[in-house]
């Protein structure tokens, strides 16, 4: 993909504004123009203070926004009212530059939680982010934390371009959007269609992958649609489109499991309905047991099965097959299927023999490095 690839009248930059040790640590994505606007949210019992605050920004708007800011190194979670008052100042600053309202800035944050946020690094920050070249690449490091690498997807059809931008690595389970994402695009659409197709496309990419069964109080996957191509896409074709963005960014997520050494996707075939599918696939697709096999190389497909029985769907079959690519794995041979386990991708398929449901789930192993990195997260 051309790093540069960027949807009409949108830019990201990013600067480093001191809130890591070193490095980019805050973006900002602008549109030349108010843009439509929708956001689905973490579920987390305990949301934090940036979260809060664009959901109020995007209702007071109208669903309209000019910019998103979005800082890394410090989630502003656990915060209490402090939190909020320093994510209210850093939106009012930068709305005060554009010179549009505070509603229409989308703020966001991700990091350490419970760890006071410094308004002054965000603030002093805010011109050279403005006046900054524009960078896809670089925007997408400022936002990384435990990441690996930048994770950015695009796509152009009939005139139509959208770019997405994502970070995780950790922390990621379907109960929601399970990292930040942030999604712009030039089509023009209203706010009901572009709030149904993001809906439809979350739940297809980033809510069919897990790396580890946790959710953020963060967690967020936001986009803006600005118009500026004067194209108005069908909506069941700007709605594939959109989803295939997802997916890529959602595989991404899945590849750079924090220390994981295998991707695997997930195919759920025969389940009583496509969601009652996407729920086995879960199930199994965060069973440590499950993971720490894929690691290990382990054909024990026993794990599996027990995963499905755990998801808490009824099944009018107790039948199961169960492939690792094309290997059948029960009462098959073994020595092969293992073989196949040992490649750093692979595919498992699950037929269920009880319905026409079907679903794909994304996900990694489980591996001492994942232990090592969240053991000593914060020190």
């Amino acid at each position: 993909m051309d790093p540069e690839f960027f949807p009409t009248g949108f830019k990201a930059t990013a600067t480093a504004a001191g809130i890591k040790k070193s490095g980019l640590d805050l973006g900002l994505l602008l549109s030349d123009r108010p843009a439509t606007a929708a956001a689905v949210f973490t579920t987390n019992t305990f949301p934090a203070a940036p979260i809060l605050v664009s959901r109020l920004n995007l209702s007071e708007s109208g669903h309209k926004m000019r910019a998103v800011l979005v800082n890394s190194g410090n989630a502003n979670a656990c915060n209490g009212e402090e939190g909020l008052a320093v994510a209210q100042k850093c939106v009012s600053e930068l709305a005060t530059w554009l010179g549009c309202s505070p509603s229409e800035i989308f703020v966001s944050s991700t990091g350490v939680i419970g760890r006071p946020l410094s308004a002054e690094r965000v603030c002093d920050a805010i011109p050279s982010l403005i006046s900054g070249t524009s960078s896809a690449e670089q925007f997408s490091r400022a936002i990384m934390t435990t990441d690996t690498f930048p994770k950015v997807a695009s796509s152009e059809v009939n005139g139509v371009r959208i770019l997405g931008f994502a970070k995780g690595s950790g922390m990621i389970h379907p109960n929601m959007a399970t990292m930040l994402s942030f999604v712009v695009t030039d089509a023009v659409i209203d706010y009901l269609e572009l709030d149904r197709a993001l809906r439809f496309a979350v739940d297809r990419s980033f809510n069919s992958i897990t790396v580890d069964g946790d959710t953020s109080t963060n967690d967020v996957v936001a986009i803006l649609a600005n118009g500026a191509s004067g194209i108005s896409p069908k909506p069941e074709a700007f709605t594939a489109q959109l989803m295939d963005v997802c997916q890529k960014l959602a595989k991404t997520i899945a590849r750079d499991g924090e220390g994981a050494s295998k991707f695997v996707e997930l195919v759920i075939e025969g389940a009583p309905s496509d969601d009652e599918a996407r729920t086995i696939g879960r199930s199994v697709a965060r069973s440590p047991l499950v993971k720490t096999a894929i690691y290990g190389s382990d054909p024990n497909w026993g794990r599996l099965v027990a995963a499905v029985g755990n998801s808490g769907v009824e099944l009018v079959s107790n039948q199961i097959e169960i492939y690792i690519d094309d290997i059948p794995m029960i009462h098959g041979d073994l020595a092969a299927a293992q073989e196949k386990m040992k490649a750093k991708e692979m595919r498992i398929r699950i037929v269920l023999h009880s319905g026409s449901g079907r679903a794909t789930v994304w996900t990694c192993d489980f591996t001492e490095g994942y232990i090592r990195i969240n053991a000593d997260y914060t020190t």
